[in-house]
């Protein structure tokens, strides 16, 4: 049978979600090829903020890596979007002129970021928050100034402030209205959501109307409507996004707010489709990744369907929001506002943080708010999706959570057609059925066999339980397998690396039946770790199966130059130093010095070639900025200048800087020491977080001041900084015997408990003498990996290749 001929406009996640149940329905239909804008395959935009955090790369949040379009026969062609559709001769053209056929085309263009027609707007460091270049953009701004403005208090804003925060810069949130997301919101919840954010460093102008950006070339201010003004180097714009419905009006095709539709997501021309936010579907255009799913999985049962008439087309959805805003967890759905006609349930507890709203029309549920404990959110969306009859239910009764009782999954009262991943479309029976055929004991393999959990992620808890419930076992915490190459979980394979004396990854994937024979990008590094932290003496260091950054033991940039971050224990430098770093970037035309968060002076914009020749003039040790180490021991001036200081910081700072330096850890880690608790070092939200009190010390450990914003928790107070030492050492040594690869020292807290950390560090006293002479054992191989390189020429050569890709 010839196969009809394909063309997807569009390479985002609505348009690659209908692809993927085109092929689920008949994958030998058509012959498919997508354009896309972007230089990018298929990716995540809702972890967009995740990248602009250092959480994640650009490869982190793919999802639809190259091979998955190769395997499937699809030709994807990106950085090149369509700019004419002929839809009489059924064909489209490309920007480098490109021409394809169709039988059948699909728009997917998405929208674009509505930047406001302000004066000014065009200048540079004037951007909007929409894609992977944004992101880029400003991690690039922030290693050069300081202070940046965010115009818009919705979600995308908020995301965008906390990664600016994450970045060390000042942020100031515009917004129009008297509170924070409203449209997801209501007043009282938006209040809360500020003054959580305030706490964690935001500043907000409520109420303000733009008037101008000012400045000469670049951005360096801001004037309001009321006469006030203010500073900025950085302006983004997070106020909305409007259809992207150019190509469509140029087309001929029908548009108003975005492309109009029918229930079968057919356009006013024959053979076109649309779908996503550039659909406007009885009047409304979705933003939301659920309801868009939603239409890709009607539309691929449409033109699949060999012209047979479909029972039912889209009929609209119902919006709702579930997320976390930098650490708060959010709820919202319906009609959510009060009315003349509506009554509320409303629970407002100040001490915990918790509010609950759930409105009531004509004994149904007809919208709710959830901040801080959002637990009651799938039964209340069960009952809002029903049209459930309320009349004469208790509080409790609609709301378990506040029945102070241990609470129930909500998969147990689910039906089997109730969505347990509304972005994927996937219900309790799919993933009952997955898991029964299958055998599938993780969240991880029933990600991969049924997609439920692979865009927000927020559904895994249910998954989890849903596990539990279908094989009787306790898997709700059950660690996942390592990656997609293996079924083996990350502690499986340490166990086996130690009862085999494996030595190598490759040995390692071989003895294990790993299915890939390279492995790939997530198993090799964490099983080099494993190799060298199970026997730091015997197993030798596989260079090949470290991250970029790790290999050349540099950061590597944008433009394929990198960053020299040498080492200054504890914050602290000399006029020796200085003059070295000076006298280097002028030798070596360095385009920026910069001093950062860390304390240190970073030079960036290094070429490869130069690394080693940098290394050998300055003469200092590496800091270790690219490494799963330790990367910085952050103080204050302590007692010996400071009138508040207790302690002496800066001598316990340098002190833990050259105990724990080189030393590999499952993620980086960050220490700082502070001489009272003012906590100038901002000790608090560190791994590990030490505070000068009068006669001693407090220990804080599991902080984290990235995407998953976390306070370190109180470990113990004593009197010495050689107990310190000691304690740190056990801590550490423990977390890199027991913890994940890339697991961060606040999720390992919060996985295995504080409780349990204290009776294996502070009670058992033989215990921590064995941790601490194996930390003993991993550091006394710990060498500076840029001296190595300096005094071998055999290493040097390495770095006079060609350069290494900057996503590899």
């Amino acid at each position: 049978m010839v196969r009809e001929k394909l063309v997807l406009i569009g390479n985002g996640m609505a348009g690659i979600r209908t692809i993927e149940e085109i092929l689920k329905n008949d994958s030998d239909r058509f012959d498919i090829t997508v354009f896309g804008e972007e230089p990018h395959p298929n990716y995540n935009r809702i972890l967009l903020s995740s990248v602009l955090q250092g959480d994640a790369n650009v490869n982190d949040i793919v999802l639809n890596d190259y091979n998955w379009y190769e395997e499937n026969q699809i030709e994807l062609l990106t950085g090149d979007p369509i700019v004419k559709v002929d839809t009489e001769k059924q064909v489209v053209y490309s920007q480098k002129g490109i021409e394809r056929a169709y039988d059948k085309v699909i728009y997917a263009t998405g929208s674009n970021p509505f930047m406001l027609p302000l004066p000014g707007a065009d200048k540079e460091g004037v951007i909007a928050f929409r894609n992977i270049k944004d992101c880029e953009t400003m991690i690039e701004t922030s290693k050069n100034y300081k202070k940046a403005v965010v115009i818009g208090g919705g979600l995308l804003g908020l995301e965008a402030a906390r990664g600016l925060l994450n970045l060390n810069m000042e942020v100031d949130v515009i917004h129009i209205a008297d509170y924070l997301m409203e449209r997801q919101l209501d007043d009282q919840a938006g209040k809360m959501l500020k003054e959580e954010l305030e706490a964690q460093g935001m500043t907000f102008h409520l109420q303000k109307n733009t008037k101008e950006i000012v400045g000469k070339n670049r951005v360096e201010g801001i004037h309001f409507t009321d006469g006030t003004t203010i500073k900025t180097d950085l302006v983004v714009m997070a106020v909305g996004i409007k259809p992207n419905v150019t190509l469509a009006q140029e087309s001929g095709l029908t548009t108003e707010r975005a492309i109009v539709v029918d229930d079968f997501m057919q356009t006013s021309a024959p053979n076109v489709y649309a779908v996503g936010e550039c659909a406007q579907h009885r009047g409304i255009a979705y933003g939301l990744v659920a309801p868009l799913y939603e239409q890709g999985k009607v539309l691929a049962a449409h033109i699949c369907s060999e012209g047979k008439s479909l029972e039912h087309g889209y009929e609209g959805s119902l919006v709702y929001t579930q997320l976390k805003v930098s650490g708060v967890n959010v709820f919202s759905a319906g009609q959510f506002q009060d009315g003349e006609e509506t009554k509320a349930i409303r629970v407002h507890d100040e001490f915990e943080g918790i509010y609950k709203k759930v409105v009531v029309q004509d004994n149904k549920v007809i919208g709710a708010v959830l901040f801080g404990d959002t637990s009651d959110s799938t039964r209340l969306l069960g009952m809002m999706r029903s049209g459930e009859d309320i009349s004469g239910m208790s509080k409790v009764a609609l709301l378990p959570s506040e029945s102070g009782e241990a609470q129930v999954s909500p998969v147990v009262a689910m039906a089997d057609s109730d969505n347990i991943c509304d972005c994927n479309g996937v219900s309790k029976g799919d993933i009952c059925s997955a898991i029964t055929e299958n055998g599938l004991t993780s969240v991880e393999q029933v990600k991969q066999c049924t997609t439920a959990g692979r865009s927000c992620g927020g559904c895994k808890p249910l998954i989890a339980d849903l596990l539990t419930l279908t094989t009787g076992e306790e898997v709700g915490n059950a660690p996942e397998p390592m990656c997609g190459c293996t079924e083996h979980t990350h502690e499986e394979v340490v166990d086996q690396i130690r009862e085999l004396g494996l030595t190598h990854p490759r040995e390692v994937m071989n003895v294990l039946g790993w299915e890939s024979d390279e492995g790939c990008s997530k198993c090799r590094p964490a099983i080099n770790y494993y190799l060298k932290m199970v026997d730091p003496i015997k197993n030798v260091d596989d260079p090949t199966s470290r991250f970029i950054n790790e290999r050349v033991h540099a950061n590597i940039n944008h433009n394929g130059t990198f960053t020299v971050v040498p080492r200054m224990y504890g914050g602290v430098t000399n006029a020796d130093q200085l003059r070295k770093i000076a006298d280097v970037a002028d030798k070596y035309n360095v385009p920026l010095l910069k001093v950062t968060g860390g304390q240190r002076i970073d030079l960036f914009g290094v070429e490869k070639d130069d690394l080693p020749k940098v290394w050998s003039d300055l003469g200092m040790r590496s800091g270790s900025a690219y490494a799963k180490a330790l990367r910085t021991v952050k103080t204050c001036v302590g007692e010996q200048f400071c009138r508040f200081g207790t302690q002496d910081s800066i001598g316990l700072g340098i002190e833990l800087e050259k105990k724990f330096e080189y030393i590999n850890t499952p993620h980086k880690v960050k220490m700082a020491v502070s001489a009272c608790p003012r906590n100038c070092a901002e000790s608090g939200i560190k791994d590990f977080g030490v505070v000068g009190v009068d006669g001693g010390w407090e220990l804080y450990v599991g902080g984290n001041g990235g995407v998953d914003l976390r306070g370190g928790d109180l470990f113990c107070k004593v009197k010495t900084k050689e107990e310190i030492i000691d304690i740190i050492s056990a801590f550490m040594q423990y977390y890199r015997e027991n913890a994940r690869y890339l697991e961060r020292t606040s999720h390992f807290v919060e996985r295995v408990g504080l409780d349990l950390m204290k009776k294996v560090v502070l009670e058992d006293e033989v215990g921590r003498k064995e941790l601490n002479e194996r930390m003993d054992l991993a550091l006394s191989t710990g060498k500076d990996p840029w001296k190595e390189i300096v005094d071998n020429e055999e290493k040097q050569q390495e770095f006079k290749k060609k350069k290494v890709e900057i996503h590899s």
